[in-house]
C-alpha cells in the first residue's frame, strides 16, 4: 500500500509499496478516507524532543512508523471475534492504543495507559497516514454516520480533545472563561465551551481570521495580544480581579505567562497544549501568590460519542475549519499548510 514512513525525525518518505496490515481474530482493519494533520504531526517531523528524546526524556516514539491519529474510514475486512460492527460500517477510534493491562486501564483511566502508545508514533500501531490501518482489540472503536460529510467527521477526534479540556475546566454559568489560541483546537473548545454558557466567553489570538472565526463560533469577546494589552482588558472586564478559567491552546510560552497574569486568584488554569520546548514562569505565582488550580488536559477520554451526536446534530459548529486538503502524494504541501503559514485551520490528507 502507499504510506508515508517516518524513519526518522530527518527522513519521512513516501512508499507505494508498504507492506499492507494483516488481519487476526481481534482485529479491524479500514481503508482509510482521510487523515487530519496535528500541530502533534509536525512538531515531531520538527525532531521535538518530548517525540524524540533529550537529556531529561527518553525517545517516545518508535521508528519505523506511519504518522496520522486523526483518521477515518471504513471496514474492509475485520477477525471472527470482533462483534458490533460489519464490513462496510464508517468508523474512527481514540487515538490511543490502550494496553488494557496497566493500572490505568484497569481503573478506567485508560487514556492514561503507561505504556501510551498512540496511533501514528510507533510502527506497532501505525498510524492514518496510509491507505489501510489496523485497528486492534483494546482500540476504542466508534461508529460515524456514513452521512456525515468529510470535513466534519475529520474534527471528531481534535473536538474529542476540546471537549476534555473545558470538561477539565468545570465550567460554571457565571464563570469569565478566556480560551488562548483559535485554531482548530482553540475552535472546538469555543463551540463545545458556548454550550456550557458561561457568563463571558473571551478568546485570544494573534490572528484577526482566527478571531473572526471565533465569534462566529461562539466567542463574546475576542482579543489580538500583539494589538491590545489582553491582561489589562480581562482585568479591567472583571473588576480587576481577572478570569475564572484561562485554557492554554497554543503552545506559544508567552501564553503560558500571559494566562498566569490574566487568572484570578483561587482560578483555573487549564494546559493543553503541546510545546516544541521549554517554559519558564515564576511558579511563585501559583502558589504564594494566587493559589491557582493548575490543570492537564490529555486526549479525548469517553468523549467520541458525544461530539460525535453533536457534530451530526449541527450543535458543534465545523463549518470553515477543515479549509485544505491534498492527496497523500502531495504530503509535503499538507504539513506546510497545517502550519497555518497560508490562513488554513486544519489540513487533510486523503485517499
Amino acid at each position: 500500500m502507499k504510506a508515508l514512513v517516518a524513519y526518522s525525525k530527518d527522513d519521512y518518505k513516501l512508499v507505494t509499496d508498504f507492506p499492507t496490515p494483516k488481519c487476526g481474530d481481534d482485529d479491524i482493519i479500514i481503508k482509510t478516507e482521510a487523515c487530519g494533520v496535528c500541530a502533534g504531526d509536525l512538531k515531531c517531523s520538527h525532531g521535538a524532543a518530548m517525540f524524540w528524546g533529550d537529556e531529561i526524556q527518553p525517545a517516545w516514539v518508535k521508528p519505523p512508523f506511519i504518522p496520522g491519529h486523526e483518521f477515518l474510514g471504513y471496514i474492509v475486512a475485520q477477525g471472527k471475534n470482533v462483534k458490533d460492527f460489519a464490513v462496510g460500517d464508517r468508523v474512527t477510534a481514540d487515538q490511543i492504543v490502550p494496553c488494557g493491562e496497566c493500572r490505568f486501564c484497569k481503573d478506567g483511566h485508560y487514556w492514561m495507559c503507561e505504556p501510551h502508545n498512540i496511533f501514528g508514533f510507533q510502527e506497532e500501531n501505525n498510524g492514518g497516514m496510509a491507505e489501510y490501518v489496523r485497528y486492534p482489540k483494546t482500540c476504542h472503536v466508534h461508529h460515524v454516520p456514513k452521512d456525515m460529510p468529510l470535513d466534519a467527521a475529520l474534527l471528531i477526534e481534535p473536538y474529542g480533545c476540546s471537549k476534555h479540556a473545558v470538561d477539565r475546566a468545570s465550567v460554571q454559568n457565571d464563570d469569565v472563561l478566556v480560551i488562548s489560541g483559535a485554531g482548530t483546537l482553540g475552535l472546538g473548545m469555543i463551540t463545545y465551551a458556548r454550550m456550557k454558557n458561561p457568563a463571558k466567553l473571551i478568546v485570544l489570538d494573534m490572528v484577526d481570521k482566527r478571531l473572526d472565526k471565533a465569534k462566529e463560533f461562539g466567542a463574546d469577546l475576542v482579543i489580538n495580544p500583539g494589538k491590545e494589552n489582553a491582561v489589562k482588558i480581562i482585568k479591567d472586564l472583571t473588576g480587576g480581579y481577572g478570569c475564572d478559567i484561562y485554557i492554554e491552546a497554543t503552545g506559544n510560552p508567552a501564553s503560558v505567562v500571559q494566562g498566569l497574569s490574566a487568572i484570578r486568584k483561587l482560578g483555573r488554569f487549564v494546559e493543553f497544549s503541546v510545546f516544541s520546548g521549554e517554559t519558564s514562569v515564576d511558579w511563585s505565582i501559583i502558589g504564594d501568590r494566587k493559589e491557582l488550580d493548575i490543570l492537564g488536559s490529555h486526549l479525548s477520554p469517553y468523549c467520541f460519542p458525544f461530539v460525535i451526536e453533536n457534530i451530526a446534530s449541527g450543535k458543534l459548529k465545523t463549518n470553515g475549519v477543515v479549509s485544505s486538503s491534498f492527496p497523500i502524494d502531495q504530503w509535503e504541501k499538507a504539513f506546510e499548510y497545517a502550519t497555518g503559514k497560508h490562513g488554513d485551520f486544519k489540513v487533510a490528507i486523503t485517499f
